[in-house]
């Protein structure tokens, strides 16, 4: 299966180039790293601002475009903070009981998210 022809539907979303340079740059540390557990923290960032970008993208922005009213907003807002908070632990949790070959594996399959 090619990259440019993918077999099944996909969704992705856009995020900031500053993202993208930081991903980049830290896929490319721990790929690159003798021992890639000493990157755990930079790559458990990452994947966190990740999801949040994600998140925005997909639930805040097209809320906000179907002028959904202040307090349905803020609501939101409250939901998607705690969400993410608790969805950011569980991530930290799990990438940082990954062997190398895992943390490895991760960075690939964000490579392969990426265009």
């Amino acid at each position: 299966m090619s990259a440019s022809a993918p077999e099944q539907p996909f969704m992705r979303f856009y995020h900031s180039e500053a993202l993208r340079h930081k991903t980049l740059a830290v896929l490319v540390l721990l790929e690159e790293a003798e021992d890639p557990t000493d990157h755990v923290a930079d790559l458990c960032d990452v994947v966190i601002e990740l999801m949040n970008s994600g998140m925005d993208y997909f639930f805040m922005q097209p809320l906000k475009e179907s002028k959904a009213g202040f307090i349905v907003q803020q609501s939101a807002n409250l939901g998607l903070a705690g969400a993410q908070q608790v969805i950011g632990s569980v991530i930290r949790k799990i990438i940082q009981r990954m062997d190398e070959a895992q943390l490895v594996s991760v960075c690939g399959s964000i490579r392969r998210l990426m265009v």
